[in-house]
């Protein structure tokens, strides 16, 4: 069973325990953060992060592997996609970021 819910603008899907957040264009500090409380519930968290706001995704990424966790956690895999928009033509990039808490 898949639950949602919304915090600050973020997005959390739980499935047993891994975490999928939404990262958008907010400030990536408190971006940081709100994936640091995830990580201290569960072990798996994946950042999901499209178009403009995908540096936010790898900054808050190297927050917690470099900074906040280090030695405590590590970048599972990432995963760079290109999604178009139907019938206009346009692409956007997107990108998933998996981290684990060690």
């Amino acid at each position: 069973m898949e639950e949602i819910t919304q915090r600050d603008g973020q997005e959390q899907t739980n499935k047993s325990d891994e975490t999928k957040m939404e990262i958008g264009n907010f400030p990536v500090m408190q971006s940081a953060l709100d994936v640091m409380s995830v990580l201290g519930k569960h072990s798996k968290v994946s950042l999901h992060s499209r178009g403009n706001s995908i540096p936010n995704a790898v900054a808050v990424a190297n927050i917690i592997t470099e900074k906040m966790m280090k030695d405590n956690s590590k970048v599972e895999k990432i995963i760079l996609d290109t999604v178009a928009a139907a019938g206009i033509g346009d692409m956007t990039s997107t990108i998933e970021i998996i981290l684990l808490k060690i």
